[in-house]
């Protein structure tokens, strides 16, 4: 069913078939005193409408960074984009002005950050947030703008929007601020919206309603949504696919249910063995040995092997490519990519 905000952006973009986001050897480098840290080393992904990406991995690996990237809202220097593409609707935004990047961001892609008390400003009440993108955007006036402020709370189930439009972001709870944050994202219909760790530091039961609330509003607008967290257990129910990246790199990729039931690398064996579960009660639980790599030092050959329980000499002295994963007959198995030399074994195992 065609909803009324598929019409509106049917009616202001121009065709186009491809991916709505298409990320294409990108690299990011931090000049530090110690050297330079490479935290993203040719990572590859691409959304398209209607598509959930979640992006995996530990803190440190290069998820946030690869997004900041996208938004175009790395501090430069001391960060510096040395190679790769970005590119939406088949343009690349490495290559726009400031410009023509700051209509894109918000209007075409928007953020929603892991910790909405300091995203928000504390002097200002939420409506006025909310109202800012419509009167900076859509130069609406004051009162038009409260109103659509209204109409967003409302749309992401805050209760009684209308008597709680002028209240600061300090009277809100958690959750009800990581859902203000949410209708700032999806203030001006965008195609692709960007959510890092967006259940940060909410409850079980908040968590839940946070992620089901973002998956049904990116099913009605029809939009693109990239999922950065830490925490596999949030994506099983809302993501189509998932990238795992580790020091940088994605080392596998898979359709969510494929990578749960058999991960093609160790490291995405590690992080599911490292899920709780209720039949392990009273168990130790399982942890991957060791630390993520200094990005300063990352060690040669594939950045994983001080930690993996697979590694063999070739481990340490190449870097695997991101291949094609295939069944035990050869057939390729689709939307399946894993970096590890090992990865028969591994998807055997799973």
């Amino acid at each position: 069913m065609t909803t009324a905000a598929d019409q509106a952006r049917t009616a202001r973009e121009e065709p186009f078939t491809g991916p709505l986001l298409d990320v294409k050897d990108l690299h990011v480098e931090f000049k530090t005193r110690e050297g330079v840290a490479k935290a993203v080393n040719g990572v590859n992904y691409t959304v398209s409408a209607g598509e959930t990406l979640a992006v995996l991995g530990e803190s440190g690996s290069g998820k946030s960074v690869t997004a900041q990237a996208i938004m175009g809202i790395l501090d430069m220097p001391p960060a510096s984009i040395p190679q790769g593409e970005i590119l939406f609707r088949g343009r690349d935004m490495l290559k726009m002005s400031k410009d023509e990047r700051r209509k894109i961001r918000g209007q075409k892609i928007a953020m929603i950050f892991q910790d909405a008390l300091s995203s928000l400003n504390p002097v200002l009440t939420v409506g006025h947030q909310l109202g800012e993108m419509f009167r900076k955007h859509r130069g609406a006036g004051r009162k038009e703008a409260k109103a659509k402020a209204i109409e967003l709370m409302d749309r992401v189930r805050i209760p009684a929007a209308k008597e709680r439009v002028n209240d600061y972001p300090h009277q809100f709870s958690g959750g009800m601020r990581q859902r203000i944050m949410i209708a700032m994202a999806l203030a001006l219909e965008p195609d692709l919206i960007i959510a890092d760790e967006p259940t940060t530091a909410l409850d079980v039961t908040v968590q839940a309603q946070v992620m089901d609330l973002l998956a049904e509003l990116q099913a009605e607008y029809h939009m693109g949504l990239i999922l950065i967290t830490h925490d596999l257990g949030v994506v099983a129910d809302v993501a189509d696919k998932i990238a795992v990246m580790y020091a940088g790199r994605i080392v596998e990729t898979a359709p969510v249910h494929d990578l749960y039931a058999r991960p093609a690398h160790p490291y995405t064996r590690g992080l599911l063995d490292s899920i709780p579960r209720l039949d392990q009660k009273g168990q130790e639980l399982f942890a991957i040995k060791g630390l993520p790599p200094n990005l300063l030092r990352i060690p040669p050959g594939c950045a994983f092997n001080p930690r993996c329980p697979r590694a063999q000499d070739v481990c340490r002295q190449k870097v695997p490519p991101l291949e094609q994963v295939a069944a035990d007959d050869g057939t390729p198995l689709a939307g399946r990519r894993s970096a590890c030399f090992f990865w028969k074994e591994t998807l055997r195992d799973g």
